[in-house]
């Protein structure tokens, strides 16, 4: 199964440049069909994770993908699940 992963723990405080790496995941994952997206917000404080949530949320965006997962063993990881 083809994955991608994004890891913002290095941008935790750059709204401009988390938006831009979320958009371009999502698009790159539609355009070459990926099946799965990891994206590792971190545990922190929580903040960085409902900022992508709300993200994902958003209704452009939310026609791309087919459902959202919340890792249960692990915080700070959500999947975003497509269907091609």
């Amino acid at each position: 199964m083809a994955k991608l992963k994004l890891d913002l723990h290095n941008i935790y405080n750059q709204g401009r440049t988390i938006d831009a790496k979320l958009n371009r995941i999502m698009e790159e994952a539609v355009s070459k069909k990926i099946s799965l997206v990891e994206i590792i917000p971190g545990k922190g404080n929580g903040q960085l994770k409902k900022y992508v949530l709300r993200f994902l949320e958003k209704p452009h965006i939310k026609k791309l993908y087919h459902r959202l997962e919340k890792d249960d063993k692990n915080f700070g990881r959500i999947f975003v699940h497509f269907k091609f």
